[in-house]
């Protein structure tokens, strides 16, 4: 069984255990490495055309904005063919409740038919928040597999516990 990871993550600076810092690497990224390497899947990143402002409280206000447009931002690349894959695993950050618009862009292109899907939230509190919901509207034809939550200033100490939870979703 093919596995793939689809995911969205900022760089930079971003809201970490209550003060702003600089990631070299953000958290969905460090949570999409340590699923690629426990399950040997292949790995989309998620860019934007527009990238998001460098300045993380400029960066939350983009990102508000597109939530209430319901916006769907143009993507660099777009992935538009899954059908190798059995195992589809989507990984970023709680923005507001969901995951980036970005992250809708590219997952209401695809044809889920068939197709299990496996989630993942980074948060600083949060938690899955809405995207069960969302998740399931804008993979259509999936089922929906395991969930996980992985507070953001935790993600770099969590290789275990991801490890774990992908090993046991694709069984």
């Amino acid at each position: 069984m093919k596995s793939l990871v689809i995911y969205y993550s900022r760089r930079g600076q971003n809201y970490v255990n209550g003060s702003v810092k600089n990631l070299v690497k953000g958290n969905a990224e460090i949570i999409t490495e340590f699923i690629k390497d426990a399950i040997d899947a292949d790995v989309f990143e998620v860019d934007t055309v527009k990238p998001y402002d460098k300045d993380y409280m400029v960066c939350i206000e983009e990102a508000k904005a597109e939530l209430r447009a319901k916006a769907r931002p143009e993507l660099k690349e777009m992935l538009n063919d899954i059908s190798e894959y059995d195992n589809i695993f989507i990984v970023g950050p709680n923005w507001w409740g969901i995951y980036p618009m970005a992250l809708y862009t590219q997952l209401e292109a695809l044809d889920f038919t068939g197709k299990t899907v496996h989630y993942v939230v980074t948060h600083e509190g949060s938690a899955l928040g809405g995207v069960p919901k969302t998740i399931s509207a804008s993979c259509k034809g999936a089922k929906i597999g395991a969930s996980l939550a992985v507070h953001g200033g935790s993600a770099s100490g969590s290789e275990k516990q991801v490890t774990d939870w992908a090993t046991k979703a694709v069984r």
